[in-house]
């Protein structure tokens, strides 16, 4: 499990990056960068990272579930995730 303020960092983030989306599209579209510079770096969507959605880890995320490898594993074994069984051959 992350530590509670580096998950809070990262929803930040995503609020940040949400709200100056469709200014930054504009400002790039326009080919203005002086004003592009001028937004919070945050607001940049190259600085989000891919977390868990459970336990904000970081590695080995899973785009399709939006889960790391362990939750996912667990949550498998579990029967948790629909369509999803333990192969065996």
């Amino acid at each position: 499990m992350s530590k509670k303020s580096i998950i809070a960092r990262q929803r930040k983030r995503e609020r940040i990056v949400a709200k100056y989306a469709d200014l930054r599209a504009q400002l790039k579209k326009e080919g203005r960068y002086d004003e592009l510079d001028k937004l919070p770096k945050n607001a940049s969507p190259v600085r989000l990272k891919n977390r868990c959605l459970l336990t904000g880890r970081p590695k080995g995320y899973m785009r399709m579930f939006g889960i790391s490898r362990v939750a996912f594993r667990k949550m498998a074994n579990e029967g948790k995730i629909p369509g999803v069984t333990k192969a065996s051959w």
